[in-house]
């Protein structure tokens, strides 16, 4: 994100809040020290895939990643959620595209945690973490998003390898990663049940980039071809026809921490709403003398405690009480992205013309929430979400 004045300082308030120790505020602080010793300094953001690199880097050399990639001797399962969010949250806050390369180092090595050999996770995971490797996570495909059970990348078991045929699209990452869990049907079963999961690696025979997709908010995405695509069994994820459902255990973990993002956005939007209604002069007084302008303020400022309240719930749910947070996580991705896009809304309004102009902070945010609204799971896929968890235990 740019602007012409300095960044205004992160809220802190709610690391009060009871679902927090001191361990989640040590972890907030470093943070904040890998940001004002200049962690996100000096990034020419024209260059989105040598800016994903260079954060990376420095988080990794920071040992900022190791909260959102598993340990080689652990699982997967270990991660902590509240670590992961107050990540995103922060680094959201300060850095659309910072938030992304941290979340995805996270989300493309997950599946690995939880499914991969000991050998594999010894070989993939200490790089990822370290910020030398960038992950991705392939799972969509053209007709296959929301809907997992259609895809058709499709692998056969050949000798002591498999043979991987098909496309995969919107990957994160795409085109620079340099490890990517890649789901695709090995037909076992029907539907989700026939779905196994594998690392591929970018100079794998028949591996290949198909399409750069460039989106509103600028991230590296891409479509991935596999023709003939030889991989070894070794790097097969889990047992066959596994892949589903460990591709949902991988998104159940950082599902959450998409929510944070959102509350990075959003609390960065109403921080720099604040600012310009407080200096902006208008009849006879300030924008901030108002009382629309108050009345907006008081929305925002409940709207972003609400969307906060339901991502640390949902966190502290799987971090302490160890239970399945399907709904309270797609309750708090929706309500938090939501809200989000309201909350940075109406920034832009209070911005008048400076807002829609190329450049400027509330207008970088309003680009990159739309696309949060969507990826790993659009809002509608979360009430869907909601309501079938709800039925099932109610």
């Amino acid at each position: 994100m740019t602007a012409g004045t300095p960044a205004p300082t992160p809220p802190r308030d709610h690391l009060d809040w009871p679902f927090f120790g001191p361990e989640h505020r040590d972890h907030v602080a470093r943070l904040d020290r890998f940001v004002d010793e200049g962690g996100l300094t000096g990034l020419d953001h024209a260059d989105v895939d040598g800016t994903c690199r260079t954060l990376v880097r420095r988080m990794g050399r920071a040992g900022l990643l190791d909260v959102a990639v598993a340990d080689p001797a652990g699982d997967a399962a270990s991660i902590r959620s509240r670590l992961v969010c107050l990540s995103r949250e922060t680094l959201a806050f300060h850095d659309g595209l910072a938030d992304f390369a941290f979340a995805m180092q996270g989300l493309g090595t997950g599946a690995i945690g939880l499914a991969g050999s000991p050998e594999l996770k010894a070989a993939v995971l200490p790089r990822v973490a370290a910020g030398e490797w960038l992950a991705a996570f392939a799972l969509s495909e053209k007709e296959a998003g929301s809907d997992v059970a259609a895809l058709r990348c499709a692998v056969r078991a050949e000798g002591g390898s498999y043979v991987l045929d098909g496309e995969k699209t919107w990957i994160s990452n795409g085109g620079i990663a340099d490890v990517h869990v890649v789901f695709a049907r090995t037909g076992e079963a029907p539907g989700t049940r026939g779905i196994s999961a594998f690392v591929v690696f970018p100079d794998d025979p028949g591996f290949s980039v198909a399409e750069r997709i460039d989106v509103i908010a600028p991230h590296p995405l891409a479509t991935l071809r596999f023709e003939g695509c030889r991989i070894p069994a070794s790097r097969r994820l889990g047992s066959p026809g596994e892949g589903f459902k460990i591709a949902m255990r991988t998104l159940d973990i950082f599902r959450a921490s998409v929510a944070a993002a959102g509350l990075g956005f959003a609390r960065r939007a109403f921080a720099e709403a604040v600012g310009h209604v407080r200096a902006r002069t208008i009849f006879g007084g300030t924008l901030a003398d108002l009382q629309l302008t108050q009345a907006a303020l008081g929305e925002m400022a409940t709207e972003i405690d609400a969307a906060a309240l339901l991502t640390y719930r949902a966190a502290w749910r799987r971090d302490v009480q160890c239970l399945p947070t399907t709904r309270e996580a797609a309750m708090a991705k929706m309500q938090a992205t939501e809200s989000a896009q309201a909350v940075i809304d109406r920034a832009v309004q209070m911005f008048g013309g400076r807002g829609v102009r190329r450049g400027e902070v509330v207008e970088s945010l309003y680009r990159e929430i739309r696309a949060l609204r969507i990826y790993e799971g659009a809002t509608e896929v979360q009430k869907l979400i909601i309501a079938r968890e709800h039925l099932k235990s109610h």
